[in-house]
């Protein structure tokens, strides 16, 4: 399972001005947003973004979201769900879960391959609200700064540990990905790596870049 962790993908200017937005939208149940088994244990707050502030919002999030080069990298992403800002006040949290598998109805609906959690909070603003993933014999436990995102396989076991004293604020979403099996799409992260490690003392037309481009080429065919 790849679990991987981007610093800074809101720059602080940007991250002043979502929490800008943030702070005028208006807030539901978040219950109203999960699968039938996951509404039981989720128990936090979902912001509208149906507004025109709601909009702005979600589009400056996903621009700054669709064009980070290692989100890219690791996610490969074919399409996405509506991204969601939640938030989780003194007393609330979301229970172990797994996301559900399909998302969105019809026409839209697509396969849940991926997750990511934005960071909107500052983690000295809010006590507890670890994001708890649960791994083959491991649990790890995160709390990243404002402006940070986590991206997870979405067939991980999965929850908020609940909050104790202030607010933590998320942009969570899902990607279905051009490459269904995660060990695939790790394997091509770690080959768009070591190319871009390597593009640092060779030539692009060096046979070394050039094999290489080549193999990540046809395991993107091959693997989508």
């Amino acid at each position: 399972m790849m679990l991987i962790t981007i610093s800074d993908l809101l720059d602080a200017e940007s991250l002043s001005e979502v929490k800008q937005l943030v702070a005028t939208l208006a807030w539901k149940d978040g219950a109203q947003t999960a699968g039938v088994t996951a509404a039981q244990v989720k128990h936090n707050q979902q912001a509208d973004l149906t507004s025109r502030t709601g909009a702005k919002l979600r589009k400056l999030l996903m621009a700054a979201i669709v064009t980070h080069p290692v989100f890219v990298a690791a996610a490969r992403p074919r399409q996405f769900t509506p991204l969601l800002v939640s938030k989780t006040g003194d007393g609330g949290g979301y229970g172990l879960h797994v996301d559900n598998p399909f998302m969105g109805t019809a026409a839209g609906q697509i396969r849940t391959d991926v997750s990511f959690t934005l960071f909107l909070s500052d983690p000295d603003t809010y006590q507890g609200g670890e994001l708890v993933i649960e791994h083959a014999g491991a649990t790890q436990s995160l709390k990243l700064k404002a402006g940070d995102m986590v991206v997870y396989p979405s067939t991980s076991l999965h929850q908020v540990s609940p909050v104790s004293k202030g607010e933590r604020v998320v942009c969570v979403g899902w990607a279905e990905s051009l490459i269904a099996r995660p060990d695939d799409r790790e394997t091509l992260f770690d080959l768009t790596n070591l190319k871009a490690t390597l593009s640092e003392t060779h030539d692009p037309q060096s046979p070394e870049m050039l094999t290489l481009s080549k193999a990540i080429a046809n395991l993107l065919r091959r693997f989508s």
